[in-house]
């Protein structure tokens, strides 16, 4: 009986066999915990217009890739049998049976990081079979199959890192993990301002997740929920071309900020995905989506839900994504949920206790620090954007107020400060409006907006979610100023000073 090796996991397949969490796999992610190795389980490459299914991937930042193929074979199956070579099979060093897997991940660093000197090393797993079984199968196997790159099913912790370790040299000059894995693994990399961050565990399960009916993904501000919904529906995307796909964002600013986002994926992962079909589109558009269907007087600038649209059906998407959904009223929830009863919906919403999904790491910056002051807001403002603006770009700066506050505040600007502010109106497109400029906003107008130093006045007026949202949006200092202490100001003051892993918070400034 002859047995051909069978070729690489990366041959794509009608059918892919997930990689069982067995005794062996625990072993596994046991020996990449103490190590501190990536590891990733049962996922996929994408390539251009292809896509290779990935039994076991891990990466040791010192010494390269390590690439798994799962075997089921058993003693029984094997003790009579001789291994030969497939047909274009390579067989090296490096190589066990796997064709062009690593002239792919290769082509993919080179492309993303102009970087292909990256060492790859292939194993195999073979959790029916025992170390000393091995010894009993014919001498062909050694040849093509080496014990020293099999992982038993009794293969011990140390047994497993000995033969991983052996012989590979140690190197300070390879790529990061987020270099690497971002390059091969583009689903579990978040780009962020310009730079890229690995997802954690419970975000690549995110990605990873078949959605169906009603789903809640939750998590605090700040820990890049809207950047993976954009990653998701690509990846959605990916995996079925013929997928419709709504996200709902609640400006039209919000919107244009969220396609850049998508097509920045797009053309940094080097993949054909079709996200003009991908709708990113305001409540207000999809109700009148529905109503043009209905042929009934569309919507302008008022968004509310008659009960006619609860009663009718609308097939308008196989999965809807809301963005912020505690941002609206709990009659355009109900809405969503009846439109997609036969459907997927995915809602973003920190309130309720169950969540499917949820994200409790944050990227906001560790050192980010927060100001409390109490004193004339108005005047502070003009201080601290002053102050701010001898170092700093004007585009690095947001003012968040109330409406009177922020015209208030523009027109002292324009004699103060030479640099030009905005004001923000969010129902603008992005090409509309100049956020190169120090940026007056209003809380309801700051879905999807950013800066360096967030500066907040009015902060007892907002809106709960608001507020929340609002405190995240800096990346390195929020400065929050109020003219009378009341209980909101004290429980803020409080929330921040007494957690050791939030931001520092000054005591308020003296008047």
């Amino acid at each position: 009986m002859n047995f051909s090796y069978l070729t690489s996991f990366f041959q794509q397949k009608s059918k892919t066999l997930a990689l069982p969490d067995s005794i062996l796999m625990k072993k596994l992610k046991s020996v990449t915990e103490e190590n501190d190795l990536f590891f990733c389980q049962n996922t996929t490459v994408y390539h251009h217009t292809k896509n290779f299914f990935v039994p076991l991937l891990m990466f040791d930042p010192k010494r390269g890739l390590y690439l798994f193929e799962h075997k089921t074979w058993t003693f029984e199956e094997l003790k009579n049998a001789k291994i030969e070579r497939a047909n274009k099979q390579n067989i090296s060093d490096t190589s066990l049976a796997f064709e062009n897997s690593h002239d792919i991940i290769k082509q993919r660093l080179k492309e993303i990081t102009h970087n292909d000197e990256l060492p790859i090393y292939n194993y195999a797993l073979m959790e029916n079979l025992k170390a000393e079984e091995y010894q009993q199968l014919d001498v062909s196997f050694e040849a093509f199959l080496p014990k020293s790159r099999v992982l038993f099913a009794d293969s011990s912790n140390l047994d497993i890192i000995q033969k991983l370790q052996e012989g590979r040299e140690e190197s300070d000059t390879l790529p990061d993990a987020v270099a690497v894995i971002g390059s091969i693994l583009i689903q579990y990399c978040i780009l962020q301002q310009n730079k890229l961050y690995l997802c954690t565990h419970e975000q690549m399960d995110f990605i990873d997740a078949e959605l169906f009916g009603i789903s809640v993904l939750g998590g605090n501000s700040g820990s890049g929920k809207t950047n993976l919904l954009a990653l998701k529906a690509i990846v959605e995307k990916l995996k079925n071309p013929n997928k419709k796909i709504i996200i709902i964002q609640k400006t039209n600013l919000a919107c244009e900020i969220l396609k850049r986002k998508l097509l920045e994926i797009v053309e940094r992962a080097i993949v054909e995905a079709d996200i003009t079909s991908i709708e990113v589109i305001t409540p207000i558009e999809l109700v009148n989506k529905h109503l043009s269907k209905l042929r009934k007087t569309q919507r302008v600038n008022t968004l509310y839900i008659e009960e006619m649209l609860l009663k009718k059906s609308f097939d308008v998407a196989d999965l809807i994504i809301c963005d912020n959904a505690d941002f609206y009223e709990d009659d355009f929830i109900a809405y969503l949920k009846h439109i997609q009863k036969k459907a997927a919906l995915l809602l973003v919403s920190s309130k309720g206790l169950y969540k499917n999904y949820n994200f409790t790491t944050s990227f906001t910056l560790a050192h980010r620090q927060t100001y409390f002051y109490k004193t004339n807001p108005h005047a502070k403002a003009l201080q601290i954007i002053a102050e701010l603006l001898k170092e700093n770009s004007a585009h690095e700066i947001v003012v968040i107020s109330n409406t009177l506050s922020q015209e208030k505040l523009n027109d002292d600007l324009k004699y103060f400060i030479r640099d030009k502010a905005v004001l923000l109106d969010s129902s603008k497109n992005l090409i509309e409006i100049d956020l190169n400029n120090l940026t007056l906003a209003t809380y309801e107008d700051i879905d999807a907006i950013h800066a360096k130093f967030v500066i907040l006045m009015d902060t007892a007026e907002a809106d709960e979610s608001k507020r929340d949202y609002a405190f995240h949006l800096a990346r390195n200092s929020v400065y929050v100023l109020y003219e009378e202490d009341c209980e909101i100001i004290e429980n803020l003051r409080e929330e921040y000073e007494s957690s050791k892993e939030r931001t520092r918070v000054e005591k308020p400034a003296k008047s």
